[in-house]
């Protein structure tokens, strides 16, 4: 085999290994992108948290949260907020507690996808226990309260791009989630 055929060869084997490896990337990039911005709290995304990641002292800065819910076209339930804001200790565990109702009657099941704005106060904004870690099905007529157990990191009071931030606002929206099987 010639010098010229084995680069050729070399190169038409890199090129087709790149290819693989693109379209590999671009399978990853979705759970990718979702982990750094767990991680990082990018885009507003929430960081989860367990009561063991509570901070032991609440600092006396208090924040205002207000509550905000949407339901996707196609989710026939009247979903919200009990209370639209509530006040909390920077640092401290608290509650909240969103209603949902199914307006039909068969069972449906949603999912709720959420984020936090501003952008920057999605890194601080822990979740401890949420509705929208899984799916909710709701039998026909039926309503619930769904809670949220959360705290809002003090770190958020050190950080020059947050220390200012008087109100964050924490927003779901319900989606349908596909039903088949559950018997409509």
């Amino acid at each position: 085999m010639t010098d010229l055929a084995l680069r050729n060869r070399r190169s038409a084997a890199l090129a087709a290994l790149m290819a693989l490896a693109m379209v590999g990337l671009g399978f990853a990039a979705v759970p990718l992108y979702r982990l750094f911005c767990q991680v990082t709290g990018f885009g507003g995304t929430t960081m989860r948290a367990t009561e063991a990641d509570l901070p032991t002292r609440a600092s006396s800065v208090q924040v205002a949260v207000r509550f905000d819910a949407n339901t996707a076209s196609g989710l026939p339930w009247r979903f919200g907020p009990e209370r639209p804001v509530q006040r909390v200790a920077v640092g401290a565990r608290d509650m909240a507690f969103y209603y949902a109702q199914n307006l039909t009657d068969r069972s449906v099941t949603g999912r709720a996808v959420f984020n936090v704005s501003p952008d920057q106060a999605g890194k601080y904004f822990n979740k401890i226990e949420c509705f929208c870690f899984t799916e909710q099905t709701l039998k026909p007529g039926e309503r619930v309260r769904m809670p949220v157990t959360f705290f809002v990191d003090p770190a958020i009071l050190d950080d020059p791009d947050t220390k200012d931030i008087q109100q964050i606002t924490l927003s779901y929206t319900f989606y349908p989630v596909d039903s088949a099987g559950q018997g409509s």
